[in-house]
């Protein structure tokens, strides 16, 4: 958990363990969907409410641990608010998904190995295949699929969506 946070923002998300916990009857035959709500409180899994939750069930944390790292939706890494997925199947590939994705890293700012902003606001991904061939290049922003894009739309929507962010901060 970022360390960054004020102490009521962790106490405010661990009480929200709790009521994912209590939402489903502290039943471990639920232990997937209470992952999954856990994971939108966090946007990943850490490893201490990981721990919790295996506790609070009654379980071993190696359990919680093999079905947080068996399904591909689970994440033990913090992802952004937004996260960009940008398709390089073969269509896209063709089409210059590699140089969308690679402005995407410098304008991102983002480091070697690294695939979330500092601030937690972006998460960029490169994928094997979107479905969307006929429309290649693409990117999917959150649930919103941008096709025939070109560097330069790619950063013009992440710029937006900053600039969005900005707004409801002020």
């Amino acid at each position: 958990m970022d360390t960054s946070q004020s102490t009521p923002d962790k106490t405010r998300q661990f009480n929200a363990v709790f009521e994912v916990l209590k939402k489903n009857n502290n039943d471990k035959s639920r232990l997937i969907p209470i992952l999954q709500e856990v994971q939108e409180v966090y946007r990943y899994l850490p490893p201490m409410v990981m721990s919790f939750i295996a506790s609070s069930l009654g379980i071993p944390a190696s359990r919680v641990y093999g079905v947080a790292t068996f399904y591909s939706h689970f994440t033990l890494k913090p992802k952004g608010k937004h996260v960009i997925r940008v398709c390089d199947g073969t269509a896209c590939h063709v089409k210059g998904s590699s140089e969308i994705a690679t402005t995407l890293r410098a304008h991102l700012n983002l480091g070697p190995g690294e695939n979330t902003t500092q601030d937690l606001l972006f998460t960029l991904e490169t994928v094997s295949c979107l479905g969307a061939c006929g429309l290649a290049p693409v990117m999917v922003v959150n649930d919103a699929v941008h096709g025939q894009i070109s560097s330069a739309q790619a950063c013009s929507i992440v710029d937006s969506l900053k600039k969005s962010e900005a707004r409801h901060e002020a």
